[in-house]
């Protein structure tokens, strides 16, 4: 009951819902102001004066101290110290920090010789100061117990040239409430669209919402569904061309009508601002579906509490489709090691103490994640569903599979889209609008 309060009490707090029909809105992004960028450079080459004392390994982390992930990593960095005799400086930045402090420290020369974040950021924003780790990885042998469609990855991320190394993978994928599933008499996870159509008419009938959905994640789902019609690099030229007249974009807003019309999301996946849904309704058991991470169960794990049975499936294949179940927004975090470090073995070293063997299995457990050595095969019961899936990828999609490739469209392609599958506007309307905002 107090779940269920819980899910009302969220419920009303929601935007207000969309009764108008599609149109195109105001798509300014807010740009740091240059005194900040300024005083964030400043800040970074001040830093810079004050080196860390010779020998020491510096290494800047996206993590904070007190979360799972950080103190994992300060128990790795805590042996590898006391193993090699290398005095190792972690800073914990936080996301934050990471993302505004990194890129300005670097260019003032400040030493860190070591530093993580998300994939494609680290090999784009960052990766002018990257140090090519394909000697390294050969040498140690690093990739006999790495994944290696993960390593792959990497590679194409960095041009061709190996330039991170992955640690904490995830896979986006459809997780669902396996006892829902059981409940509508459903024995096995949808893998063609008619296959997914027909889970949810069941779950329908069985008096079950198939699915809901996040503002957050919602171009996720639109991403894919084009991903599978016309793979990532067709979804990009659709969103930073103006393809918005490829035959897929009508299928897409054909299927996701439909979806709509049928009843099969949420009656509040117009109004849900993250994390109403995951929260209060997919956790509580008010949905059977969601199209989020691998770090969805643990988001939500208070939530939804120990009794909760998860599943996982990728997103289904479509009808003459050009990418199938194989292709999936699948990534990691990575290491990347500062081309101008005069500590590159030892910070190799570190990486492969935190990737490999017992810290990467601990790291797993603590942060409830996915381990990057393939030798660590018990994954935490909470994310084991997802194994088939990651196990399954071998074509990686990047995030929201390109949807999100152009700034000045993203806001109108998630505002309108979000009112196509809350059945406020018609597939032809979320087409022409998309044609009239890319004019």
């Amino acid at each position: 009951m107090k779940r269920k309060v819980l899910s009302v009490l969220l419920s009303v707090t929601m935007l207000a819902s969309l009764l108008t029909g599609c149109g195109s809105s105001s798509s300014s992004t807010e740009q740091a102001p240059e005194a900040a960028k300024e005083e964030t450079a400043a800040a970074a080459t001040e830093e810079a004066a004050t080196e860390a004392p010779e020998g020491t390994l510096v290494y800047w982390s996206m993590w904070e101290a007190t979360e799972p992930q950080g103190q994992a990593i300060k128990e790795a960095v805590d042996a590898y110290s006391a193993e090699t005799g290398i005095p190792v400086q972690v800073e914990f930045k936080g996301r934050t920090g990471i993302r505004e402090g990194l890129e300005p420290a670097l260019a003032a020369g400040q030493q860190i010789d070591l530093f993580d974040e998300d994939i494609d950021r680290v090999n784009s924003a960052f990766g002018k100061y990257l140090m090519d780790l394909e000697e390294l990885s050969a040498s140690n042998d690093y990739e006999a117990t790495a994944n290696a469609g993960l390593m792959q990855a990497c590679r194409d991320a960095g041009g061709g040239t190996l330039k991170s190394i992955p640690y904490q993978p995830n896979v986006f994928a459809f997780f669902y409430n396996q006892d829902l599933f059981d409940q509508a008499g459903i024995t096995a996870v949808p893998t063609t669209w008619s296959e997914f159509l027909d889970v949810c008419q069941k779950l329908k009938d069985a008096g079950i919402t198939p699915m809901t959905m996040d503002d957050a994640y919602a171009t996720c789902l639109i991403g894919y569904h084009l991903g599978r019609l016309v793979g990532e690099d067709g979804v990009r030229a659709i969103v930073t061309e103006g393809k918005w007249d490829d035959p897929a974009v009508a299928q897409m807003a054909k299927d996701f009508e439909e979806l709509a019309s049928k009843g099969y999301f949420s009656e509040l996946v117009g109004s849900n601002v993250w994390p109403a849904g995951q929260n209060s309704e997919l956790a509580v058991g008010d949905a059977a579906m969601y199209l989020n991470g691998s770090w969805l169960p643990n988001e939500v794990k208070d939530i939804a509490g120990e009794d909760f049975n998860w599943g996982c499936f990728a997103y289904p294949a479509l009808d003459g489709g050009k990418t199938g179940t194989e292709s999936n927004n699948f990534g990691a975090q990575v290491y990347g090691i500062n081309k101008d470090s005069k500590m590159g073995a030892e910070a190799f070293g570190l990486i492969m103490k935190i990737t490999k063997g017992e810290y990467d299995q601990k790291l797993s457990e603590m942060s409830i994640g996915i381990p990057a050595d393939s030798t660590n095969s018990e994954w935490p019961s909470l994310v084991a569903c997802a194994k088939p899936v990651m196990d399954g990828s071998t074509n990686r999609y990047t995030w929201a599979v390109g949807v999100e490739a152009n700034e000045d469209m993203t806001p109108i392609i998630k505002e309108n889209f979000i009112k196509l599958i809350a059945g406020s506007c018609t597939a032809d309307e979320f087409v022409q609008t998309m044609q009239d905002a890319a004019k």
